[in-house]
């Protein structure tokens, strides 16, 4: 652990970001990054994650939240990013891509099982739930997600269960919590110009199987 090399980072991309932000912005950029500087002293985050949510924060800062990061929101999950306005609340969690090693012989059924698990779960805990992801990474987003819950069908419901219940059983994830779930947006994260850009669900599956079809690539 190089802790003042996390802290030169940090620190660093902060000021980056702060550029962009008014002067009455700066201390909630800087909570987050102190707060990002305290975490790695406990080893609970690492450099190249916190500068995705660093740069997720400042753009929501921007927009009038205030942001924490690491949030428990239940007795099992902690998210990525919690930021508040006003009445209301938003949950961002940061997906990288990354397959463990145990994944390696089915790596795409897993990603999309993570996804719809991450919907599911974090959803109910906000008004607004988002994912973001660096922009040189695709995300499968299930199209059941696209729909308004009323106009979701059981069998598709029980079908997104099924693949869940492959990999995440402790605990399961729940038939409601699917059937309730709600996706706001998905935010492109550009890390070499610190900004990121949030897109609706279907704008974003419409970009990614345009790049798809493109490179002559389906799924």
């Amino acid at each position: 652990m190089d802790l003042e090399k996390f802290r030169n980072d940090v620190q660093e991309v902060t000021n980056r970001l702060s550029h962009n932000l008014s002067q009455e912005d700066l201390p909630k950029l800087n909570f987050v990054c102190q707060q990002l500087i305290e975490m790695y002293q406990k080893n609970l985050v690492k450099i190249n994650h916190s500068v995705l949510e660093l740069i997720c924060a400042a753009n929501l800062i921007a927009n009038g939240y205030k942001v924490e990061v690491e949030k428990t929101i239940s007795d099992i999950l902690v998210c990525d990013l919690f930021a508040k306005k006003g009445d209301g609340d938003t949950i961002i969690e940061i997906e990288t891509g990354f397959t463990p090693p145990d994944h390696a012989m089915d790596t795409i059924d897993y990603s999309t099982a993570r996804i719809m698990s991450k919907i599911a779960r974090y959803s109910k805990y906000c008004s607004k739930f988002s994912l973001a992801t660096p922009v040189m990474g695709l995300i499968p987003i299930p199209q059941i997600f696209l729909i308004p819950p009323n106009a979701r069908k059981k069998e598709d419901v029980k079908k997104i269960q099924n693949l869940c219940d492959r990999y995440y059983k402790n605990p399961p994830i729940n038939y409601d919590d699917i059937l309730n779930a709600r996706l706001h947006s998905i935010f492109l994260i550009n890390v070499d110009k610190n900004f990121a850009k949030a897109l609706d669900p279907q704008g974003y599956v419409d970009l990614t199987e345009n790049l798809l079809t493109r490179s002559e690539v389906s799924y």
